[in-house]
């Protein structure tokens, strides 16, 4: 088991519990005593769990990160290595939508290391993030959700229909055989609106929602252009993908390497 997944089964077993010892741990997950200590301090270094002698529990109440904030830490090394993969993937002069998640975060980050980038988003991380760098960014007005820091609705989608961009990146809830889901209407009216202002649509996901369905489907597959991920879907999906002529790309082993093992 991967550093991240088990940290995250760490995270869902106090969920359940709200407290729990580092000798349950090692058990519940067949490994040292050891490696939850140094689980359990990644954990409350992130500000997810609070340490006590010989265990942990989930923070008081009043203190617990809101959805997106938790998202951000959950399978973090999966996505921040997707994320710098697929940055330098463009180039100075490209235009991109980009819409909000956890995952076009992390890529944005890295995105903003290069110069003469045009971005639209309805993101206000990412426009930070994109601002600060002095590239060309512009914000997408709208409903504002404070929980994820973007703007939804009606005005939001009426703004981006008057762009045409090149490109867009955009993540996903799930992806299976049967398309591209998400579990929020209003996030998947966003992706939508955008992915019909642009050329060439590249998805970044990590493999936790490779197979997997939401209430809403956002797209089909044979709308995809480019895939990113941090290991290459099988079976079906795989199957599906080659069907739908989407080029899939798997982040190198030695890329993969080194975000797994920090």
């Amino acid at each position: 088991m991967r550093p991240s997944e088990r940290r995250q089964h760490i995270l869902e077993l106090l969920r359940q519990r709200e407290r729990i010892s580092v000798e349950e741990l090692a058990r519940s997950l067949s490994t040292s005593q050891e490696t939850i200590r140094r689980d359990l301090t990644v954990l409350s270094e992130e500000g997810q769990v609070t340490k006590y002698h010989g265990g942990a529990s989930l923070p008081p109440r009043g203190e617990h990160e809101n959805a997106f904030q938790t998202r951000m830490n959950e399978f973090s090394a999966e996505k921040r290595m997707v994320a710098r993969y697929a940055a330098g993937l463009y180039s100075p002069g490209d235009s991109i939508l980009i819409d909000t998640g956890t995952t076009t975060l992390f890529f944005a980050r890295e995105l903003a290391k290069m110069s003469r980038i045009t971005v639209i988003t309805n993101s206000l991380m990412i426009a930070e993030s994109i601002g600060a760098s002095g590239n060309r960014v512009f914000m997408i007005g709208g409903e504002y959700r404070p929980e994820s820091a973007q703007n939804t609705g009606a005005l939001a989608m009426e703004q981006i229909a008057r762009f045409n961009a090149e490109h867009a990146v955009v993540t996903i809830g799930a992806l299976s055989s049967d398309g591209a889901f998400d579990f929020s209407i209003e996030e998947a009216e966003i992706t939508r609106a955008m992915i019909a202002r642009t050329r060439y649509l590249t998805v970044i996901a990590d493999s936790s929602k490779m197979g997997k369905r939401a209430l809403f489907q956002v797209f089909p597959l044979d709308r995809i252009d480019r895939l990113i991920i941090d290991r290459k879907p099988i079976g079906e999906l795989a199957k599906a993908l080659a069907e739908a002529h989407v080029e899939v790309h798997e982040v190198p082993a030695s890329n993969r390497q080194e975000w797994v093992e920090r």
